[in-house]
């Protein structure tokens, strides 16, 4: 019901589409063709390498488990994986969770941060990468919980101190969206698991809508 490996597809589609349309306009060479199609076979690769990672993400699940609520913030790319992040988490845990465009932050979202709050941070180390860690140094001030999800380079340079920081393997720019919508997904799944909720069939939900 949730439908994580239809997200899942979904990106992968839209990353193929993305090729092959930069293709036709004449964006990218050829040998660029080549070389971003090659990084795309590398996802399940890298995917098998992240599902190694689920002890640490069911560790992060049960201390999220005590939460009620949930923040989710992402730049770029990365603010839909906090969307879809948010969304399974309320899907099957029934715990509240929002997901922002980290940016937006101090815009409405940074009065809802204090001790009880979990913040769950998308951010690679990429071109905007110090915005990110800016805007955990304004959740850590205000006794915000960091979760942070990013690769090496970006935890050797998160200068913020977190409750967890799940480091993922680094990969191509293309396949980034694909290989951390994993880690979140997964930890919905765990943190329901601990809420004793039903994750294949959530409460009110179905796998397809019929009614308008």
């Amino acid at each position: 019901v949730a439908s994580t490996k239809a997200f899942t597809c979904q990106l992968s589609v839209l990353a193929s589409l993305a090729v092959r349309a930069g293709v036709a306009r004449g964006t990218i060479s050829r040998e660029q063709e080549t070389t971003l199609v090659r990084q795309l076979s590398e996802a399940p690769r890298y995917a098998n390498q992240v599902l190694k990672l689920d002890g640490q993400i069911e560790k992060v699940a049960r201390d999220l488990a005590h939460y009620k609520n949930v923040l989710y913030l992402g730049r770029d790319t990365n603010f839909p994986l906090a969307m879809e992040g948010a969304l399974k988490l309320k899907e099957i845990s029934y715990i509240h969770a929002e997901g922002y465009a980290a940016g937006e932050l101090k815009h409405g979202p940074i009065a809802l941060i204090d001790e009880n709050m979990p913040v769950i941070v998308i951010a690679p180390h990429d071109r905007i990468f110090e915005k990110t860690v800016s805007n955990m140094q304004e959740v850590a001030a205000r006794g915000g919980k960091i979760i942070l999800i990013t690769d090496s380079k970006g935890a050797a340079h998160a200068t913020v101190k977190t409750m967890e920081t799940i480091v993922l393997p680094d990969v191509p720019e293309i396949i980034s969206p694909i290989i951390y919508a994993l880690p979140i997904q997964m930890l919905a799944y765990f943190t329901a698991v601990f809420m004793g909720t039903d994750v294949d069939q959530p409460r009110n939900l179905a796998k397809s809508v019929t009614v308008e």
